[in-house]
């Protein structure tokens, strides 16, 4: 057996973060700021909206 399920489950969209870092075209930024203010005024308690990292890595 697993055990009790937890009471608490955090949900956090990670969409503006991981989702747009891998598009083909670079998005703009109003279009990001837009979609995060969409996103928030769903009702969502945490959005992810950007992340560090090295073009290295991940090519913007």
């Amino acid at each position: 057996c697993l055990g009790e399920a937890p009471h608490f489950v955090k949900i956090v969209e990670v969409g503006p973060r991981d989702g747009l870092q891998n598009e083909k075209d670079i998005v703009p930024t109003d279009v990001k700021i837009e979609l995060i203010h969409k996103l928030v005024s769903s009702g969502l308690p945490v959005v992810e909206a950007t992340s560090f990292v090295s073009p290295k890595w991940v090519p913007q």
